[in-house]
Parts: structure tokens; sequence; C-alpha cells
């Protein structure tokens, strides 16, 4: 089948399933949600992070922080198997497990005061598992946000306007950054001189294009990448503790409006060239690739189901809901359209990119030529690139405009990651008893520093993050199944449908830990023993909440039993 009828399939897919199975199913009979009852934000709003906020604005703010680097790296990646597997898990994957898991994870919070997936785990399943799922949510945050400030500075940094690198997009600064300032004019006038939104975000907008056609002929060269990385966390920490009305919220919402002009644009001109594939629909056994099944699940994360997802629902989203009824559009939803940027990573690297098989096999001859995130980033950016070049756009401006929205959304990525590894921290200090972490400065430059250990340390002469990459994927999705799993007791200690969550949570666990396993083998058998040490960290952290999980639900299957009992008698 060619791509155009493929995609046609998924973007009818897409429309069922948000009316039919999320508004309907999920919605009104698993949680009974509810337009009259106050959520979080109301009751406990702050102004700082407890915010009511319109759903059209929380959207633009959930969908920019999801939708960082990953979903366009991991399908870039996942195609050495063949297009047919990327796309099938990108798109059934998103509908029955991963905007499932978004939109309970949301749910879940907003009934626990907006707190995050790893506090509820102390009410859901036992108070010794909250300290075991802040463990693993440090790490994974930390490590996701040292590797996107890296691959961020490796996109702005080139030595002059002679010499840039195929892998920098230094074009992308000056918009990047212009946007911060037009977000925090907006989010001023609108939230404290309470101008109209309309005109703010046409303004906004506008501005927007104006420094991405600007951006072209004022590229930012002559700073290195170390540079780069000393601002990337020094605006993450100021994003984490300013006001999320100030800054985040225009700020995503602005990247979103970007983002999806990039998408329709994408769209209509992967339409427009209707091309066919140039990768195999199957190949199963690329040259040192690991197998298929389980690893398809781990390297495409973000684009079909990520518990970094879960962490932004229970961190940032869930303390700006204004309504229940607003959580299927923003969770459910929000989810799709990652959705549909990972579908057009698959199109742009298997249809987009290459002319014929015999490029595409050249590129991705071997899993070590596969893996490189800063060219698949390339990829991404050349294949959707010529997409948008079908709509009469020269081919540079149109893949510069795609550099800006890579790098914009990599940069919400970064501010939303640093603050939720804020509240990760201040609840840490909770649970530990340690006031000072409670701060939010002090919980920000902690988390800072965590970040910053990940982008400099190094290990074998690499950056600590990326030497441990290959253990993000297997956390993420060890994340997600967890926070499926306080979904799913919880729903049980209602007497509520739980095969909606209990299901994905048996797959997305099994792969994991299957591959986490199979992972652990590789590299004793390569002698990376940091590897080893701290995936088995982060593996028996899963398990024993899984047993906890298991043994809450043993024990109240014998209370249930022995009442039965009882009323019997």
């Amino acid at each position: 089948m060619t791509p155009v009828r493929l995609t046609i399939i998924a973007l009818v897919l897409y429309f069922l399933f948000y009316r039919l199975y999320a508004r309907r199913v999920l919605a009104r009979r698993v949680f009974n949600l509810s337009s009259e009852t106050p959520t979080p934000a109301h009751r406990l709003r702050d102004e700082v992070d407890y915010v009511p906020s319109h759903k059209y604005i929380l959207f633009g703010h959930h969908y920019a922080s999801v939708a960082g680097l990953a979903p366009m790296l991991g399908p870039a990646i996942a195609v050495i198997w063949g297009w047919l597997p990327a796309l099938l898990w990108v798109v059934l994957g998103t509908l029955l497990v991963g905007a499932v898991h978004d939109f309970s994870s949301l749910v879940l919070s907003i009934r626990h005061d907006g707190k995050s997936v790893g506090t509820i785990a102390k009410d859901v399943i036992h108070p010794r598992a909250r300290i075991l799922f802040l463990l693993v949510i440090f790490f994974l945050l930390a490590l996701a946000m040292g590797v996107f400030v890296l691959v961020i500075s490796g996109l702005f940094a080139a030595p002059d306007v002679a010499n840039i690198p195929a892998t920098a997009h230094p074009e992308a600064v000056f918009p990047t950054f212009s946007l911060m300032l037009i977000a925090m004019v907006i989010g001023y006038l609108y939230y404290r001189k309470r101008w109209p939104l309309r005109p703010l975000v046409v303004a906004g907008f506008v501005l927007m294009l104006l420094t991405t056609w600007a951006g072209l002929y004022m590229p930012i060269t002559g700073v290195e990448a170390v540079s780069w990385t000393w601002v990337l966390l020094a605006y993450a920490f100021f994003a984490s503790v300013m006001p999320v009305w100030l800054l985040l919220q225009p700020r995503d919402f602005l990247n979103c409006l970007l983002l999806y002009l990039a998408l329709f644009s994408m769209l209509i001109g992967f339409f427009i060239l209707s091309p066919g594939w140039s990768a195999p629909a199957i190949n199963l056994h690329p040259v040192g690739a690991p197998p298929l099944i389980p690893f398809l699940f781990i390297v495409i994360a973000c684009g079909a189901v990520s518990g970094f997802h879960g962490l932004v629902s229970s961190g940032t989203t869930a303390k700006q809901l204004d309504r229940e009824t607003d959580a299927p559009f923003i969770g459910y939803v929000a989810m799709i359209g990652e959705s549909l940027l990972a579908l057009l990573a698959v199109l742009a690297t298997s249809a987009g990119a290459f002319a014929s098989h015999s490029e595409w096999a050249e590129f991705y001859g071997t899993w070590q030529k596969a893996a490189g995130l800063h060219q698949k980033l390339g990829i991404f950016i050349q294949g959707t690139g010529n997409f948008i070049h079908q709509l009469g756009l020269p081919l540079g401006l149109s893949q510069a405009f795609i550099s800006v929205v890579v790098v914009g959304f990599a940069m919400t990525s970064v501010d939303t990651g640093t603050r939720l590894l804020r509240f990760n921290i201040e609840e840490i200090g909770d649970a530990l008893g340690i006031k000072v972490f409670e701060n939010r400065y002090v919980a920000t430059a902690i988390a800072v520093f965590a970040i910053g250990f990940f982008a400099f340390f190094k290990v074998d002469g690499r950056a600590a993050g990326i030497y441990l990459w290959t253990l993000f994927g297997t956390t993420n999705q060890i994340m997600a199944g967890l926070t499926l799993l306080a979904v799913t007791i919880y729903l049980y200690r209602r007497r509520k449908p739980i095969l909606y969550t209990a299901l994905p949570m048996i797959l997305v666990l099994g792969a994991t830990i299957s591959s986490m396993l199979i992972g652990i083998y590789r590299a004793i058998t390569g002698g990376q023993w940091i590897l080893v040490f701290v995936g088995g960290i982060i593996l028996f952290l899963a398990i024993w909440v899984l047993i906890e999980g298991v043994l809450v639900v043993f024990c109240m299957r014998k209370a249930k039993i022995g009442k039965v009992a009882v009323e019997a008698d």
C-alpha cells in the first residue's frame, strides 16, 4: 500500500478513536468526568504553578511539552527494521496505549490535588512506592534533559558562516530566543493587563514567522557547543522558577501554532509529492541491531507511549486544568498530535529523504549508523523540508523552518523537564523530611546541577548522558508501565473497568523488562559496567514497585473474599 493511502487511514483512525474511545468509553464509562467538580487549579490556585487555564492555551503548553525531540528521533532510528513495524506501533500504539496513558495519568493527578504520579503512588499503592517512583523519575528527567541540552547545543554551534556543519542550524538561534521575549510580553499583557487573547496570538504568531525568516539571514555563529550548554542550563533555571503564566504557557502555545503550521505544511507537501517507499516494509536482521521484538517498543517511545508524558500530565498540566471534561482533549488528542509527528518522521525517513532504496540502505546500513542522534535529526529535517518544498518554498527556507520547529520543541522540553525535576526534588524533600529541598530555588538549582552532570561529565570520552542514552528508552517505558499500574490499581479500588489500562500496562512492562534484561546482558558481554550498574538499579526499582502493586491487589482481593464469606455466614 502506498504511503499516501496509509496516511489517510491513520488520520481517519485518529478521529474515530478520539470521538468514540476517548470521549465515550474512557471519559464517561471509566473515569466519570464531570465539568462541575472543582479542579486543583481552582482549589489550590497560587498564580505560580496552580493557574486555571483556557483549554486551548493549556493544550498548546501540554503538546509542546510532550512533543520534544523523541518523536522525531525514535521513528528515525526504528525504520531500520522497516517502515511497517514503525508505522503500526506509532499509530495503533498511540491510540490503544500512549494516549490512554497520557489521559489517565492526567485524570489520576487532578483527582489527587495535581500531585505527580510518584507522590500519588503513596496513596494508591504503598508509601514505599513513593520514593521508588521518585528515584526513577529523577534519573529519567535528569538524563533526558541532559541529552536534550547536548543536542540543542550541537544544533546551535557553528564556527562561522562559511563552515557550518551539516548537523548544525545556527539560523534557529535568533528565532528561538526571540520567541522567549515575545511569549513573556504576551503572557504579561494577557494575564496582568487583561488584553484580549486573539489579537495577541495573531501578533505573536506573525512576529514568530518574521523572526524565523530573519534567522535565515542572521545565523548566530562563533559560539562553541560548550558555551551554548551553559546558556541553556541558565535558561532552564530561570524558566523553572518563573510563574507558569509568564513564559511557559504563552511560549508553548506559540510554539504549538508553529508546529500546527509545520504539520499542515508537511502533510500537504507530502500529499503533493506522493512519494513511494525507499525503505523496505520489514527488515528483520539489520547489521548489529537488537531484535525487533521487544526493542521496537523501546526505540519508539514518545511517538507511541512515554513515561515522560505522564510526568507532564501529572506535573504541570494537572495544575492548570480548568475543568475535568477538558482532559480528553488535552491528554488524548495531544498524544494523537505527537503520533502524527512521529508518523511524519517515519514517512520522512522512509519515503521523503531518500530518492532510492540503495540510498536508504547506504544510510541505514548498520545499527551504529542508525543510532546517531544528530544524524537522525538531520534526516528528519531533510525529509520533512523536502515535503514543505513541494509548496513552492525554497528548500533552504523549508529546512530552516523545520529546524526552528525542532529546536523550539526541544527547548520546551528542557524548561518543562527542569520544572518537573524541580517538583520531583521538592517531593523527595517532603518524603525524606529535608525541608530545604522544598524551596523552589534550591530544588531548581539541584535539578540544573543534575542535568549539567549528564551534559558535562565524561564516561569513556563521551558525555554521561550520551553514554547512558540507551537506558532512556527502557527507563521511560518502565515509567509509563508503572504509571499505568498506578492508574489500574486506582480504578480497581473504585470498582471501575480496568482492562483499558491493565492490558497496555502488561504490554509495556513486559516489553520493557525483557528489553532491559537483554540490554543488561549485552552490556555485560561488552564490558560496559556502568550501564550494567545503573540499568540494574532501575530494573530493581521497577520490579519492586511492580511487586508492591501485585501485593496491593492480592490483599484487596483477599479482603473482598473474606468480606463475602462473612456476609454469607
